[in-house]
């Protein structure tokens, strides 16, 4: 069942996606050769309950950190561990936060020290092809309409989409109705309404889609061996549009990125 927020709702979701934004603008500076997994794992999760918040992933289906940090090859739900980052990994860091009843949940993978031009080609199109699907986030529109979008535009430059894992829906839940995959058919599946709130999120393989996962019941890596990328953003529907909760603004600030590709999509600014 989809469960529809009230403006009111949404605006609490805000702050729990907010949260989770500016852990990850924490931790863009901290992403370097050097430090571990489960150090920057630690970081996060003072930073959240700092900000009067609790992990939202810590404990949940027992997974035993903060955040899901997953380097290179591996796709999703990597967990922290003392291993040190090096010069030319990736690592994609997704992150939750449980505020005021409601969850914010999102993710992106960041470049550490100098990597390949192959590899930043990959990061570009997979958080290019989060927007494109935004775009499609629309009342009237069919969760088919997003996936599509999505699929095409990776597809069309060479890479594999994951297709076992999917976003969701969120808001007291961390996953909620509808399940949002990254492909599809345009006009099938659940039609979009204001006051949905949706997590979507492009897990993108520079090689083959295909998929495995490691023996500790969390880890999935690609099958090839290949680099991963996955962004991930909250967003609600507003008087028909698409309206991010989340922002990149924190990290983007990090890393003396510019870019005003989110202002189209939120309805207000947001603080620092």
């Amino acid at each position: 069942m989809i469960t529809i927020k009230t403006q009111e709702e949404i605006e609490l979701m805000r702050e729990s996606a907010l949260i989770v934004s500016k852990t990850l603008g924490m931790l863009a500076k901290e992403v370097k050769p050097g430090i571990s997994t489960l150090e920057l794992d630690k970081m996060a999760e003072t930073f959240i309950r700092d900000h009067g918040a609790e992990p939202g992933f810590l404990g949940l289906y027992d997974f035993p950190n903060t955040l899901c940090m997953s380097p290179n090859e591996q796709v999703v739900h990597g967990i922290p561990n003392k291993t040190a980052l090096v010069n030319g990994d990736i690592i994609s860091i997704d992150c939750g936060a449980l505020k005021n009843g409601f969850y914010g949940d999102h993710a992106y993978t960041f470049e550490v020290g100098d990597v390949s031009p192959e590899i930043k080609q990959l990061l570009a199109i997979t958080k290019q092809s989060l927007y494109v699907g935004i775009e499609q986030l629309k009342a009237g529109n069919r969760v088919g309409d997003v996936g599509y979008a999505i699929q095409k535009y990776t597809e069309d430059h060479g890479y594999g989409v994951v297709r076992e894992l999917v976003g969701h829906g969120l808001g007291r839940e961390m996953h909620e109705d509808p399940q949002m995959p990254n492909y599809g058919k345009r006009g099938r599946g659940k039609k979009f309404v204001n006051g949905m709130v949706v997590a979507i999120e492009p897990m993108t393989n520079m090689g083959s889609k295909d998929i495995i996962q490691l023996n500790d019941g969390w880890s999935i890596l690609t099958k090839d061996g290949k680099p991963s990328a996955h962004f991930e953003h909250d967003i609600a529907i507003v008087e028909g549009k698409p309206e991010i909760l989340s922002t990149f603004k924190y990290i983007n600030d990090a890393l003396g990125i510019e870019t005003n590709i989110e202002d189209q999509y939120r309805n207000k600014p947001y603080g620092a």
